[in-house]
């Protein structure tokens, strides 16, 4: 499976609008999960009310959205767009800043997230268009001198299988989800010489919004990771959970993984009734609370820090890498930083410097530096992508269950 590259085409989307008159074309391109996204707003505008659609292109890909309850007060616009997810209508909103001929908006996508982008005016025939700024996937960049790595980059080789070491092995596992009312799967990597006759801590590795059970497997190999760390005595042998974060019956990201972002969401329940349960019903899984952590990428990172810091009860170490826009805000995660100092044993956040989701971690970094709770932030070269998830995962499992 390619690495999806997440929902920038759906939580940050479209158009958007001005105090003067934002009638007109107006262009945007998203790097998203799905590839590149290109958008072209029509907007009209009557005195206080914008009326308009969108073209969105993705590869042969093409579809149109239609806006209602559009509105502008001085610079500020909003409107609506009612998107159909398997039957449901998911209310997606805009609201946007205009300055010249560039408009500075937020698209909330129901109670699930959201993000933030620039959309460009298209200039009129026969008028000289206005360039502006460069923004990255997600929106544009700005490095701060805190955004620098913690690690050094990993080895050559640290994510190729080796011979002459051990090796663990991977197998599906297959569980009763009594929140979801199903049978779910889970992929499930034992360490080398797993025995019964022994208790293991257990890591939950979760994937991003386009992914399945699969996707670590596919795309960052991490059995072959824990295997050259564990051989080299880097990190202590452990079991790790690749679960589907997908919480509905049908877990699949089918043709718009978009719509399924608000089972991401109930997987909170899944995992903290089900899934946790299963493992430690079945495997040799260390129960404490230090001997669980939570990480994943992208959707599967916001997961990652919304589940483990909303349960420190339950993981005592947390990873999101380069965690999107289903992140919850720093205060809501971290409402009590003196119960967090603690209770964490580790929290690790990461995200490239290439990455334009990467102001979704900034901004927690710096509510935890501003409130004294200790973590790791780790800025590397790359974007939102398994070049940075793999290396990630190769950090993050040295410093946890020691």
């Amino acid at each position: 499976m390619k690495p999806f590259i997440w929902l920038m085409a759906l939580v940050a989307g479209a158009g958007i609008v001005s105090a003067a008159d934002v009638t007109g074309i107006w262009k945007a391109e998203f790097e998203t999960q799905r590839g590149l996204q290109k958008y072209t707003f029509n907007l009209k505008q009557d005195g206080t009310t914008v009326t308009g659609k969108a073209n969105v292109e993705n590869g042969e890909q093409k579809r149109e959205a239609e806006f209602r309850e559009g509105k502008v007060d001085g610079e500020t616009v909003t409107f609506v767009e009612l998107l159909n997810a398997q039957g449901n209508d998911l209310r997606i909103t805009f609201t946007g800043k205009l300055a010249g001929n560039e408009i500075k908006f937020t698209r909330q996508v129901g109670d699930f997230g959201s993000s933030t982008a620039m959309a460009k005016r298209e200039p009129a025939p026969g008028q000289p268009g206005r360039r502006g700024g460069r923004g990255g996937f997600g929106g544009p960049i700005t490095l701060g001198p805190d955004d620098q790595p913690a690690f050094p980059p990993a080895p050559e080789g640290f994510d190729k299988a080796r011979e002459g070491i051990a090796h663990g092995k991977l197998e599906m596992a297959e569980y009763d989800s009594k929140s979801v009312g199903n049978k779910r799967k889970a992929l499930v990597y034992l360490p080398p010489g797993y025995s019964a006759e022994q208790k293991y801590p257990v890591l939950y590795l979760l994937h991003g919004i386009g992914g399945d059970e699969e996707e670590w497997h596919h795309g960052g190999h991490p059995e072959v990771i824990l295997d050259n760390l564990i051989a080299d005595k880097k990190t202590v042998p452990m079991i790790v959970v690749m679960p589907n974060g997908r919480a509905q019956p049908d877990d699949r990201p089918g043709t718009n993984a978009m719509a399924t972002a608000p089972a991401f969401a109930k997987f909170e329940g899944d995992l903290l009734k089900d899934l946790i349960p299963f493992i430690e019903g079945k495997y040799a899984a260390k129960t404490d609370r230090e001997s669980r952590a939570v990480a994943g990428l992208s959707m599967g990172g916001g997961q990652s820090l919304n589940f483990g810091l909303g349960h420190l009860d339950t993981f005592a170490w947390i990873g999101g890498f380069s965690s999107a826009p289903n992140t919850k805000s720093p205060t809501e995660l971290v409402p009590d930083p003196e119960k967090a100092r603690q209770q964490l044993k580790l929290l690790y956040i990461s995200a490239g410097n290439k990455d334009g989701l990467i102001r979704i971690s900034q901004g927690l970094h710096a509510y935890l530096k501003e409130n004294n709770v200790p973590h790791i932030w780790h800025v590397d070269e790359h974007a939102h992508d398994f070049q940075h998830w793999k290396k990630a995962l190769f950090n993050f499992s040295q410093r946890i269950f020691r």
